[in-house]
């Protein structure tokens, strides 16, 4: 599904990116790791076109993502507040990119309704600009917007950070279905690495922009990622 071919970025001669190989084939649950500075927001930026590869290339269902908008249809993603629009209602936003991807209000409706739960009641019906939102209301926004129109790829940049307990074990389960039911290929990357071992069947480990690690998960990933970000070796 997803094809990373040669892939690097560098800025002023100096490297945050270099990825040889690295395929996600579709439906799999994906999660990239690593510490700051490590390359996976850059990597996600390539993913979305948001800037230029400096080699190589990332094919997105066949399709040259730099060279071409083709994938944009079935892809979605929501990386941080940026791709909000602040001075519109949650509503308008769901409708606003509902009508971006060919839905209808009922179509929105239909889809948001799914999760109020995840909401807490706290963004639907607030007449609250989503500028006014709390930071872990504003990424429960942006989170559900990317699932308007039934995309087959989802890119989720550090879903979990900012949100409480209740809402990322709701977010877990939202994850998991995407992939094991529904077919999606569900990219996450994060910092919390019982999170993304508890949601992600594959764990790719980022260092200085190059893939060290790239592990299918089990039930010893978590100690295996614990020891390596710990320095240790795992015996």
């Amino acid at each position: 599904m997803i094809i990373t071919h040669n892939l690097s970025k560098k800025y002023n001669e100096v490297s945050v990116l270099n990825i040889e190989s690295l395929e996600i084939p579709k439906g799999q649950s994906f999660g990239l790791v690593g510490n700051n500075g490590a390359g996976k927001t850059t990597y996600f930026s390539l993913l979305l076109d948001l800037i230029q590869p400096t080699t190589g290339y990332i094919k997105n269902k066949d399709i040259l993502v730099n060279e071409s908008e083709d994938w944009k249809p079935f892809t979605s993603s929501f990386i941080d507040e940026s791709f909000l629009i602040g001075y519109l209602t949650a509503e308008e936003y769901f409708y606003f990119i509902g009508e971006l991807r060919g839905q209808n209000k009922a179509d929105v409706d239909a889809l948001v309704s799914q999760f109020e739960d995840f909401f807490h009641g706290e963004i639907l019906g607030q007449k609250k600009y989503l500028r006014d939102l709390s930071k872990g209301n504003q990424k429960k926004a942006g989170i559900v917007a990317a699932l308007i129109g039934n995309p087959e790829v989802i890119i989720l940049d550090e879903p979990f950070a900012n949100l409480d307990p209740t809402t990322q074990i709701r977010l877990k389960q939202i994850i998991k279905n995407l992939a094991q039911k529904h077919g999606v290929t569900v990219l996450v990357s994060s910092h919390d690495l019982l999170h993304v071992t508890d949601v992600c069947e594959r764990i790719v480990v980022l260092e200085k922009g190059e893939v060290v690690k790239d592990l299918a998960t089990n039930e010893a990933t978590l100690k295996e990622l614990e020891l390596h970000f710990a320095g240790s070796e795992v015996l």
